[in-house]
């Protein structure tokens, strides 16, 4: 009975985990949909993530620090369900204000898009709020040695929700997603009114689902707060170099009118800077273990060489994962790649993310317990069904589906990579990670059909990898589990920092070979796993 009541609370859980993939993929659509009605380059197209990704960085961080500072985990002194309530509340106020930001909103308007940026940015919030307290609660209903599996089936429910995101946004704004002979200038922002009226309507209905469900326990766990003064000294020195970094990239485009390009000095000085906030954040949280490891008081989780380096994991993890399918608009409009039109990238958002949704379903079939030999079986088979499903759903938008047939090769190599792994998550995370960095290879020494199918399996390769880098990271805290798993969240970062240095490489050097950051880091992935799997050994 217990199993049951704990199952009925994984169902009510997983509900969040669908707006976050929701929201995250529909991101894909309204980039170069802002970049044309808004003339941005490259760079300020990819402040879209840049705002809804850096504000789970500030979430997470305010709330350590305020913890911190009253000296009470106030995460779970809320309790992970009213958490998650809270989160809900403040995601639908940035819905409500993007619905007020986009009213009437027109062509080169660039106020407009600031307000868009700041409801992405409220919206974010919300997300961080939810996901801090979602993760650790997934992992509490039930055995904690499944934990991981569980996250892989609510990363399954996220990515259903990835899977659909670019094509209702692709709807609302184009009425289909097909259409070759639309003009973006014709229409007006106004249609993404419907997606966030709808959107922030079901934030409002979780939120009270949460509030009154029975079958979802209130989460609370001990609210005593593990000091780390050190640790969270050296977030907020790196928070306030980030944002002095920030100001002046940001600074370059003052005054710059619409349409208006920077020149190739100020293009190379964003880059730069760009490079030196991400040196700040690796070498911050490096040299801040290497610290602790000579004096742990004070450092808490972060004296653990392991969370640190998977900090870092996770941040390059959902960097790679983001800027894949944040530049895969731009990339797919030039001639070599097919010379798209704007309103026609959406199936090829939905693949790159049901990718994603391929990859955790398989992961999460070990949470229902099957044979080996049915398990073999499924390893086979959910995949397929899965991207039967993708498929659907891009038929409905109205796309030609045979576009995408040879795809199924690449969730066969997926598998394969699952067989070798045999669910050990340091094994399957080098495996992936192998694979991720193959296919980005592929892609950089190509161009049309291989190359885009090469960068578009990048989402089955990145699948798997946040519950194999949580697994690691968090492998003997012990009591520092907790503090640990929110360390982990403030590093979705990635997803804000490497977009950005890919757009202004774009801008610079050309969409195609910006993809060379993916490379490094798929690299670094594979050295997590190899260098963890040893602390973890000798440990």
């Amino acid at each position: 009975m217990k199993q049951n009541n704990h199952n009925q609370a994984l169902y009510t859980l997983v509900t969040v985990f669908f707006f976050w993939g929701f929201i995250a993929a529909g991101n894909g659509i309204l980039i170069p949909f802002c970049k044309k009605y808004f003339s941005l380059d490259q760079f300020q197209s990819q402040l879209i993530e840049f705002a809804f990704y850096g504000a789970y960085y500030i979430g997470a961080v305010f709330v350590f620090i305020y913890s911190s500072l009253v000296n009470k985990n106030i995460l779970n002194y809320w309790g992970f369900k009213s958490t998650i309530v809270y989160g809900l509340i403040v995601s639908a106020i940035g819905s409500v204000i993007m619905v007020s930001a986009i009213n009437g909103a027109s062509p080169g308007d660039t106020s407009a898009f600031l307000y868009i940026l700041a409801a992405l940015f409220i919206v974010g919030l919300g997300f961080s709020l939810q996901q801090t307290a979602a993760q650790p609660f997934a992992i509490s209903l039930g055995d904690e040695s499944t934990g991981d599996k569980r996250l892989n089936f609510a990363g399954g429910i996220n990515s259903f929700g990835t899977a659909i995101g670019p094509i209702i946004v692709a709807l609302a704004l184009f009425g289909t997603a097909k259409k070759s002979d639309i003009s973006i200038e014709s229409i007006s922002l106004t249609a993404a009114q419907f997606v966030y009226v709808g959107v922030g309507i079901l934030f409002i209905l979780a939120a009270c689902l949460f509030y009154f469900s029975k079958s979802l326990p209130e989460g609370k766990e001990d609210s005593s707060f593990l000091g780390a003064s050190k640790a969270m000294t050296s977030l907020i020195s790196i928070t306030t170099i980030l944002g002095v970094i920030f100001y002046f990239i940001f600074y370059q485009y003052i005054g710059l009118e619409s349409g208006e390009t920077l020149s190739e000095s100020s293009n190379l000085l964003i880059l730069q800077l760009n490079l030196l906030a991400l040196f700040v954040i690796v070498f911050g949280l490096v040299f801040s273990n290497f610290l602790a490891q000579k004096k742990p008081d004070g450092w808490g989780a972060m004296k653990y060489p392991q969370l640190v380096l998977g900090m870092l994991a996770i941040f390059t993890y959902v960097g790679v994962e983001v800027t894949i399918q944040a530049n895969l608009s731009d990339l797919l409009t030039t001639p070599a790649f097919g010379g798209l039109d704007e309103s026609q990238v959406a199936p090829y958002i939905t693949i790159y993310w049901g990718g994603l949704m391929i990859g955790r379903w398989t992961g999460a079939i070990t949470v229902f317990n099957p044979s080996n030999k049915l398990k073999k079986w499924l390893y086979i088979i959910v995949p397929y069904i899965a991207f039967l499903l993708v498929l659907s759903l891009i038929s409905v938008s109205g796309f030609e589906v045979k576009y995408f047939y040879a795809f199924a090769l690449c969730v066969a190599i997926q598998i394969l990579g699952f067989f070798i792994g045999k669910d050990k998550p340091a094994a399957t995370l080098k495996i992936f990670g192998f694979l991720g960095m193959l296919a980005m290879l592929i892609g950089l020494f190509t161009s049309g059909k291989i190359a885009i199918y090469a960068f578009l399996s990048g989402g089955l390769f990145c699948s798997i990898m946040w519950p194999s880098i949580f697994a690691l990271s968090l492998n003997k805290l012990g009591k520092y589990t907790s503090q640990g798993s929110s360390f982990l969240v403030m590093m979705i970062l990635g997803g804000a920092i490497i977009t950005l240095i890919q757009g202004k490489l774009a801008d610079i050097y050309g969409i195609h070979e910006s993809y060379w950051i993916t490379v490094i880091c798929f690299l670094y992935i594979i050295f997590f796993a190899q260098k963890t799997q040893s602390i973890i050994k000798n440990n």
